[in-house]
């Protein structure tokens, strides 16, 4: 479906080279601010002189990005929804009923959720969402998340990559986990996610052994700084 790769010289990302199948559902996980929003605008093509990928790509941004001053029915009908779908396509992710309300008007859940139909707007071949259940209580998580499983349900042949920070929101949507470590950031994990509580936390040991040798090897790189008294006895 997609062959993407990396090039040397990035600011943030190590040379890598990922192929995404029709229907993968992977997860990318990695420590905070290791570079899986970098990754993902990668993916869809929104680097500065980079080529959009030949597909079609729906994003849904940590911020929902929906124009404030238009209605739910308008913010769809500017990606090219018809007004005879615009019912049907929030009804898709439980808003039917809102689509003369303002963002504003609408939970930070809900205003993702409406984000989420406009990406499904476009029908995408693949799916990015970029920590869809960060911000929100536990309770509203798992509703999104039963969502958007349910979606991916009615669509087996659309891809997606959801950024997160929790491998229960792998074990719950995932076949595929992706590992982001180091400095420049390598996929040091990419692999498929067994569907037994067992094998999702032997996983969970290895992410946390790789994210601790990760860390290590980036305290190693540093350079060292000399105290007050050992720069006094070199001078």
């Amino acid at each position: 479906m997609l062959e993407f790769a990396v090039p040397g010289g990035h600011p943030v990302l190590a040379p890598m080279s990922l192929r995404i199948a029709q229907g993968d559902r992977i997860c990318l996980l990695g420590p905070s601010g290791i570079g899986k929003t970098t990754l993902l605008n990668r993916l869809a093509g929104l680097e500065p002189g980079q080529p959009r990928p030949a597909l079609r790509i729906g994003y849904l941004f940590q911020e929902h990005r929906l124009l404030p001053w238009r209605t739910l029915h308008d913010n769809l009908r500017l990606v090219g929804v018809r007004s005879d779908q615009v019912s049907s396509l929030l009804s898709q992710v439980g808003l039917d009923g809102y689509g003369a309300h303002f963002p504003d008007q609408l939970s930070l859940g809900m205003a993702r959720r409406a984000a989420l139909a406009r990406c499904l707007a476009v029908r995408p071949e693949l799916l990015l969402l970029d920590e869809p259940f960060a911000s929100l209580d536990p309770h509203r998580a798992t509703e999104l998340q039963a969502l958007i499983r349910k979606l991916l349900d009615r669509t087996p042949h659309m891809a997606m990559i959801c950024v997160t920070h929790e491998l229960r929101d792998a074990a719950a949507l995932a076949n595929r986990v992706w590992y982001l470590a180091g400095r420049p950031a390598h996929l040091r994990h990419d692999g498929n996610l067994g569907d037994t509580p067992a094998a999702v936390a032997d996983l969970a040991r290895q992410l946390e052994t790789l994210g601790q040798e990760s860390s290590a090897q980036v305290r190693a790189q540093q350079p060292r700084t000399l105290g007050p008294e050992a720069a006094d006895g070199q001078r």
